[in-house]
């Protein structure tokens, strides 16, 4: 895990060691074990990286690295089955001077090309530069844990591992208006159609699973992995189990491949305590780091203590407050870039500058579980469609019964099932009702409001849902999942910390969509098949509760202090100066919200204005 950056231009006026240092001064946080920089003999390519020391800490595992003298590379992430790969290397008569993954990539890369990344199990974003070629190949991991954003003018094209490495070498920071007003009505980052789309004009992210070939400044880009949600495999539930121990074993085994300290993210739900079993039955003893907020009602604390009781680990707690976030928001603002949804980001933030105080360096975390083995309430009315879709009433109706006996409130009608029926008509109307809250935003100006104007569809892109694997594929692949992982990165990079997902695992992640919905959700639970796995290995509140929530602080309380309403008025003044809300916004009645409910304008307004 570390902070990588380039230019690359024909012209060598455009490459310094100066800029390099200031790119690289920018990401000092992702690195802070070392710094490097390098340019190529034809002063047409520089590279620079900032060190996080995770595998092979000696000086041979340094970067830029170099290698058969042609390539040069800058890599951020960890390639998990480097050992595996590496042993395949050497038998096709590759020679290693470190222990590091990074060198296994540009040994797969000379020998595969880009073939290479269907090798690679691991969260990545590398650059490699051919001199021989003079072209770059870039690459991002599958789902997007590991960043990658670029500006491309003519010929130069200038990359790094976050925005501010790009600003540093005099690129304009402009906000793109229709992602700004996309953002403040419907609380959305990520635009749904294209992946390549920032918060801001002219820097562009790399999409997951893609890379890309620099050439003489003519780009191309290229899907390699694709995502099968149609393939769908004949297996009993219980050998479906079986092979989901087996791929979840070997994911957590290679993810606690680390020369410096592990730890884990661990609440009180199902999906870090199965990966708690996993490290458990490796008889490794490990640090676990925890968000509490004792006296709120959605505190984890019982079931932290739970977990941690019947593992004999050692929990260690934090308690953000909401003085906490006003001291430390300008600093959430500045790692994050981009805005977020809500002050669940905080209390992430909080648990990773935990672990770096208590020296662990590598946190193992449960992201992804819930989007992969269908765990948000959200998906059960999907579910349920499916059923009405194909005929199965009396078992539809039996499971929604079961729903609603787990205290499951599901609104579920006449609509509902004619929305079974008709998906293209639902995913028209879900769009419709976005655009409808983006012009009734109560407190939109007129000037930002323009710019819906041709552009009225940009960003609110619905999907056709005929099946849960379809609601599952767009929030994994297309919109949700990444936004995610793009705060659990800038969190922990933020200490200088790494992240690893073993929920992620891409085959893990393909034999779980191939297996059927019923395994998935069935008799009143979500995450199904990921429960009864579970079902003799940790205690039965974690493994059948059905009221988890994911790093939700007491925001509603927070956002009712006098000091935050006095945060937020002020931050309201600098919207309405800045034409974004309209005067009357200062007059309305501040409503403080919990951090996942809807229409959550005031926490909006803080982050953008934040960000100006």
């Amino acid at each position: 895990m570390c902070g990588i950056a380039g230019i690359i231009s024909p012209h060598s006026s455009d490459i310094n060691i100066q800029k390099l240092k200031g790119m690289s001064d920018s990401l000092a946080h992702r690195g802070p074990d070392g710094e490097g920089f390098w340019i190529s003999p034809k002063q047409t390519a520089g590279l620079a990286h900032r060190r996080l020391a995770i595998i092979d800490l000696s000086s041979n595992a340094l970067q830029p690295m170099h290698f058969l003298d042609r390539y040069s590379i800058v890599h951020n992430g960890e390639i998990y089955n480097h050992i595996e790969l590496r042993k395949e290397l050497q038998k096709a008569g590759y020679h290693f001077t470190s222990n590091s993954d990074t060198e296994v990539i540009l040994a797969a890369y000379d020998f595969y090309k880009e073939k290479c990344l269907q090798y690679f199990d691991g969260m990545f974003a590398f650059a490699i530069w051919d001199e021989v070629e003079q072209t770059l190949f870039a690459a991002r991991d599958r789902f997007g844990e590991k960043p990658f954003y670029y500006f491309k003018e003519n010929e130069r094209f200038i990359f790094g591992s976050e925005m501010k490495a790009i600003w540093s070498t005099g690129i304009a920071k402009k906000i793109e208006n229709k992602m700004l007003l996309n953002y403040l009505a419907l609380g959305i980052v990520q635009h749904s159609s294209d992946k390549s789309q920032t918060f801001y004009s002219d820097i562009y992210s790399l999409p997951p699973a893609h890379y890309l070939y620099l050439y003489r400044g003519d780009l191309k880009i290229e899907k390699y992995w694709h995502l099968d949600k149609q393939a769908e495999i004949k297996i009993s539930e219980k050998e479906a189990i079986e092979k989901i121990d087996y791929l979840l074993s070997v994911s957590v085994s290679r993810r606690m491949r680390s020369d410096v300290p592990i730890g884990i993210s661990l609440s009180g739900g199902l999906d870090s305590s199965t990966i708690l079993y996993y490290i458990h039955q490796q008889k490794k003893k490990i640090k676990t780091f925890s968000a509490a907020f004792p006296g709120f009602e959605k505190d984890e604390s019982n079931y932290i203590n739970e977990v941690s009781a019947a593992f004999e680990i050692e929990n260690l707690k934090i308690t953000p407050t909401s003085d906490d976030l006003i001291k430390d928001f300008e600093k959430l603002i500045y790692h994050h870039e981009e805005p977020f949804t809500s002050s669940s980001v905080y209390a992430q933030y909080r648990v990773f500058q935990s672990a770096k105080e208590n020296g662990v360096k590598v946190l193992i975390d449960g992201q992804g579980a819930d989007e992969v083995f269908a765990g948000y309430p959200k998906y059960i009315h999907w579910y349920l469609q499916e059923m009405v879709n194909r005929y199965r009433f009396s078992a539809s109706a039996e499971e929604l019964r079961k729903f609603r006996k787990n205290n499951i409130n599901l609104k579920w009608g006449i609509n509902n099932i004619l929305a079974s029926y008709l998906p293209s008509h639902v995913a028209i109307a879900l769009e419709k009702r976005s655009f409808n809250q983006i012009v009734h935003q109560p407190d939109l100006s007129r000037n930002m409001l323009s710019n819906i104007k041709g552009r009225e569809w940009e960003g609110i892109h619905k999907p056709i849902i005929t099946k849960l694997n379809d609601i599952l594929y767009f929030d994994v692949m297309e919109m949700g999942l990444e936004e995610l992982l793009r705060f659990a990165d800038r969190n922990s990079m933020a200490h200088g910390c790494e992240t690893r997902m073993p929920y992620l695992h891409h085959e893990l992640v393909t034999f779980v969509f191939s297996i059927l919905s019923r395994y998935k959700i069935n008799n009143g639970f979500t995450k199904s098949i990921l429960r009864k796995m579970m079902d003799s290995r940790l205690p039965k509140n974690i493994v059948w509760r059905t009221d988890k929530v994911a790093y939700e602080p007491p925001q509603k309380i927070w956002m009712e202090t006098s000091l935050m309403k006095d945060y937020l008025h002020e931050a309201k003044r600098k919207l309405v100066y800045n034409d974004i809300l309209k005067p009357e916004a200062l007059q309305r009645k501040h409503k403080a919200l919990h951090a996942h409910d809807a229409n959550n304008y005031d926490w909006r307004y803080l982050c953008v204005a934040g960000m100006m």
